[in-house]
């Protein structure tokens, strides 16, 4: 099974995935937001981080079963952090390649991130 998947308008509209945005703050406010994406981040600013945190985060959002795509500007950090979360077991977690970056190059519209 792959968990990489093109991420497009009607994916993101029309399935019941969770988009979780892992990029900063200020990345998210630099670019915008997928519209209902979460924002959970996963490496700051330094490339520290919080998996533990990270998990305790995604699993208010249904844990190791709930059906989730991860969003980064171009999907580098979302592929390493996608292998290590099916590593510990979350197994609808899927890499949405190309990220922010493909996205905006398609037109598709962002939302503005209110902090």
């Amino acid at each position: 099974m792959s968990h990489n998947i093109t991420p497009d308008k009607e994916l993101l509209e029309n399935s019941d995935m969770i988009v979780v945005d892992i990029r900063t703050p200020g990345e998210w406010a630099q670019s915008g937001i997928v519209p209902g994406s979460k924002t959970i981040m996963f490496f700051d600013e330094r490339g520290g981080y919080d998996a533990e945190g990270f998990l305790k985060a995604i699993d208010e959002l249904g844990g190791k079963e709930a059906n989730i795509g991860l969003i980064c500007r171009t999907g580098s950090r979302t592929a390493q952090i996608t292998g290590f979360m099916h590593q510990q077991g979350y197994t609808n977690v899927k890499n949405l390649v190309g990220g922010v970056m493909k996205l905006q190059s398609e037109g598709y519209k962002l939302e503005q991130y209110k902090a």
